[in-house]
């Protein structure tokens, strides 16, 4: 291995050799322990050590690094402290997910370390994000992301590449080429010559590079990095190395050539670099075992404050209490001051008041720039804010749902206009695996609205009319409004900015232009969790949301002699079960109308709730009424007939009835 071409002073090869070291040492012990039954699992970066050390020494200690689960080098040469490690991998408190998650599944803003999830994809335009954060305040600052060879037949992969080059976000994209996909070779998951040459694509630069050489590694990324900051623009590299163990231990070797084993075994960057080091003179056998020995002491050391910490203590208030981050809701009346403007005038609005009041809001979509959304809502907000605070993004929902996470871990707020709703479905894993998940997973919180366009009545067929609400509202994480009323839009709004947590943001198309309501000028907000009773009355308690509100008072006004409590949910999550409690208890009826089609929908667990809640103040049983159980039609013949609106009325009239 050619080190001599690569000029560095001794005590910098020094620290490098120190640095590979360290995880070496730790990998070491904790296969014995594994061995021992005392760590669950390991995925093992024995021979990879040269990437994660020169990339993370290349860094400086203010900027962004987020590794995978081989990249022990990273989190030691970040210098986090090794019994926090240790606990982390025994699933105890004093490591950062409090037993939630394992291995490296955990990210540390102390360090500037996110760590993946196992998705692995999404990371990738998680770096684009923060990057893009960096770039906005004209910070001198890079991001750099690790993955492996596999991920990058994921389209996460492909789509981060192209934001980033269309954006020239100050990205180091590391991909390690280490020979397999667990067991899959190479040749079997592409077949460009080298991954770098898909950089050519995304007219990106890129370089392909020995990652088994420490001196080379290093020295080719620290002179990209200060390029980089001066000349931000994202970077693919191509580090050619071997996993030599199993994709984790249990898995083994055995689809490996044995004469394959043989040949990256005697390219093992640690020990190649040793012995150039005690040739040159720059280390000694002395120095050699001083430097082992203080190593295992310090191992043995923190592994034995890890074993002897207590284990983590199952406390139900407290896991639930960690899925969002605490809200501090602030309550902004609304003012006297009103104008009478349609339900998208009023989200048009609410974004416009947001981007005032937080300079540090980005808005992201396809076509919200100059053309301002299909729906007109950003429209002339580019002349008010400018291109880099409203951005068109490429057509790839799922790196954008992620970038949008990067911003919030890089300190900015992020809304994104999913064009329609039924597109979320591309966007779907960062969204209910990354944002949902990370703040009760180590603490870090979804600055993140996303705008949801969604809803029938408008002869848009199966792909432009869901209203899939139900997708997010199982999920623990997220928040969801639904509001019907352009006063209630604009309010919601403004609230779902302010939190630090994932909103899910729907907005009825069929409603944008239909409802008119005097809406207060100022920048006010209204509380989720709330409903709104906009009738009352003792017959039946009606409870709704989005356009099914609009249908039932409908109804209603065909029906005058039906007194009901007719309840406007705004949000789905949370969910105000206490106000329909109330209602039940008074009128002893039940009925929830829904758009969705009805299985497995808002309804039902409504309705399931009542039950196991109100069962002996009930006088009929709860009725749900929602779509039918097909795709949503485009003729409208078909689709008034799919539509819940169709049998609601009847449904009603046979409950009062009852």
């Amino acid at each position: 291995m050619d080190y001599k071409q690569f000029q560095l002073a001794d005590d910098a090869q020094l620290g490098l050799y120190r640095a590979m070291l360290r995880p070496r040492m730790i990998e070491e012990k904790m296969l014995i322990l594994l061995r021992q039954g005392r760590i669950s699992k390991w995925f093992s970066g024995i021979g990879q050590e040269a990437i994660a050390v020169g990339v993370a020494s290349a860094l400086t200690q203010e900027e962004y690094i987020l590794p995978m689960h081989r990249n022990l080098g990273v989190f030691t040469t970040r210098h986090i402290p090794l019994h926090r490690l240790f606990a982390q991998w025994q699933g105890k408190p004093g490591g950062f997910t409090n037993g939630r998650d394992r291995s490296f599944h955990f990210g540390t803003q102390a360090y500037k370390i996110i760590g993946m999830i196992s998705h692995l994809g999404p990371q990738l335009g998680v770096a684009d994000g923060i990057a893009l954060a960096h770039k906005l305040r004209k910070e001198k600052r890079l991001t750099a992301v690790f993955t492996g060879e596999g991920a990058t037949s994921e389209g996460d992969f492909h789509e981060a590449l192209n934001v980033a080059s269309v954006w020239d976000l100050p990205v180091l994209f590391c991909v390690e080429n280490n020979g397999y996909g667990l067991s899959t070779p190479t040749k079997e998951q592409f077949s460009c010559a080298h991954i770098a040459d898909k950089g050519i694509g995304y007219g990106m630069e890129s370089h392909i590079i020995d990652g088994n050489n420490i001196l080379e590694v290093y020295t080719k990324v620290d002179a990209l990095c200060k390029d980089i900051r001066n000349n931000p623009r994202p970077v693919l590299l191509e580090f050619k190395t071997f996993r030599m163990r199993g994709h984790e231990e249990a898995s083994g070797t055995k689809y490996v050539p044995q004469e394959m084993m043989d040949a990256w075994a005697a390219k093992d960057p640690l020990d190649n670099f040793e012995s150039y080091l005690l040739s040159t003179g720059v280390l000694s056998k002395a120095e050699q075992e001083t430097l082992r020995q203080e190593i295992s002491t310090e191992i043995e050391e923190n592994l034995k404050l890890a074993f002897e910490e207590e284990g983590v203590t199952f406390d139900e208030s407290k896991e639930l209490s960690e899925v969002y981050k605490k809200f501090d809701y602030k309550e902004v009346t609304p003012s006297i001051h009103k104008k009478n403007i349609r339900l998208v005038d009023a989200i048009s609005d609410g974004l416009r008041g947001a981007m005032e009041l937080h300079d540090n809001l980005v808005i992201m979509g396809q076509d919200v720039a100059e053309y301002g959304g299909v729906f007109k809502i950003t429209d002339g907000f580019v002349e008010a804010f400018g291109k880099e605070r409203v951005r068109n993004t490429p057509i790839c929902e799922s790196a954008i749902v992620s970038a949008a996470m990067g911003l919030s871990i890089n300190g900015m707020k992020a809304v994104m206009e999913m064009q329609f709703a039924d597109f979320a479905s591309t966007g779907f894993n960062p969204i209910v695996n990354y944002l949902a998940k990370t703040h009760y997973r180590w603490g870090e919180n979804a600055d993140v609205v996303i705008r949801m366009p969604c809803g029938g009545g408008v002869a848009a067929g199966p792909f432009h009319s869901q209203t899939n609400e139900a997708w997010f509202t199982k999920t623990p994480g997220l928040k969801v409004a639904y509001p019907a009323f352009p006063s209630d839009a604009k309010g919601l709004l403004a609230t779902a900015i302010n939190d630090p947590n994932p909103v899910l943001f729907f907005e009825h198309k069929g409603l944008y232009r239909s409802i008119y309501e005097d809406v207060p000028t100022n920048n006010f907000t209204i509380p989720f969790g709330k409903a709104n009773l906009l009738k009352t009355g003792n017959h039946i308690t009606i409870v709704s949301y989005g356009a099914g509100v609009h249908w039932a008072l409908e109804a209603l006004s065909l029906h005058s002699s039906i007194e009901a409590d007719l309840m406007d949910l705004r949000t789905l999550q949370p969910l105000d079960m206490e106000s329909i409690y109330t209602s039940v208890r008074k009128t002893g009826k039940l009925i929830v109308l829904q758009e969705d089609s009805l299985f497995g929908g808002i309804a039902s667990d409504i309705a399931a709730n009542v039950m196991e809640n109100c069962f002996e103040s009930l006088d009929a049983p709860v009725k749900r009424v929602g779509s039918l159980e097909t795709p949503i039609p485009f003729n409208a013949e078909l689709e008034r007939n799919y539509l819940a609106k169709s049998r609601f009325e009847k449904e009603l009239l046979a409950l009062i009835a009852y």
